[in-house]
């Protein structure tokens, strides 16, 4: 059974989220307008029962409350509270796994976890300066309610089916809910990340990272563009390759959590834990 606990920062409370397992840490960012429902599978499932695995509400997302200070909706801001919680729950040394947001989240906070095992992100390109958005993303227009401070349901719904293989049906509705609950000015911010001066250069951190990097890819993605990936200097990308799921879209953690958790395993494996 997951257990949940509230870590208390200056700007809000967080829900952090742990499995039942006392295996080597993991630690699970998730996506924008999204919560730690979004890895229930892995939390509830198989992995969660091996592995410690720890999820996190972002501020503003799922249990967590609002932010007092829109600027902890930033990427910065919420890479400060990533590596508060690591250093609070003894996750120091642990696999930070990130989706979508949450994986430019891990990437934010990857120079501030000098111990950790490695990092794997997947659903989350990264962005140099100026950010080359035209080609690490696919042009959806689902996407537009992932920067909007309102979404009506409809909206809402739209950008939730892009997350998925275009042939996907079992979407649950908690992931339509989790982004109505989003409050809007975290998704306002995360625009006003990509600037500068904000946010560190994502393209900068993967090539000169000194730890493993996992990079997964949804074949079916309908927002990242998989091509944009193959571009990037990523001296210690694991395997040597970007690793395709086949099935999945943009959320593969939900769509094809067997082949999802076996490379995780594999990646964690590899990096010794």
């Amino acid at each position: 059974m997951t257990k949940t606990t509230l870590y208390h920062t200056p700007s809000g409370a967080l829900a952090v989220h742990q499995s039942a397992g006392d295996g080597p840490p993991i630690v699970l960012v998730h996506d924008n307008s999204s919560s730690a429902r979004a890895f229930s599978r892995q939390l509830e499932g198989s992995l969660g029962r091996r592995r410690r695995l720890v999820a996190i509400d972002l501020l503003g997302h799922g249990r967590s409350e609002n932010a007092s200070d829109p600027a902890a909706y930033l990427l910065p801001g919420h890479a400060l509270a990533l590596v508060a919680i690591a250093g609070n729950f003894g996750l120091d040394q642990a696999l930070f796994v990130g989706w979508s947001l949450g994986g430019h989240i891990v990437l934010e906070a990857a120079k501030d976890l000098p111990r950790a095992r490695g990092f794997a992100i997947f659903g989350a390109p990264p962005v140099g300066f100026p950010p080359a958005m035209a080609e690490a993303f696919l042009p959806n227009p689902a996407m537009a309610a992932g920067f909007s401070a309102d979404v009506t349901r409809e909206q809402a719904e739209a950008y939730v089916k892009a997350f998925f293989a275009p042939d996907f049906a079992d979407i649950p509705a908690f992931f339509v809910e989790d982004a109505l609950r989003a409050d809007g000015r975290a998704r306002e911010q995360v625009a006003a990340s990509m600037a500068p001066g904000v946010s560190r250069d994502e393209v900068q951190v993967v090539a000169g990272l000194e730890q493993p990097l996992a990079v997964l890819h949804g074949a079916k993605e309908q927002l990242i563009n998989g091509a944009y990936l193959a571009k990037l200097t990523m001296p210690t990308l694991w395997r040597g390759a970007v690793q395709r799921i086949d099935a999945a879209g943009h959320a593969p953690q939900w769509e094809t959590p067997v082949a999802f958790d076996a490379l995780i395993e594999a990646f964690a494996a590899d990096c010794g834990g």
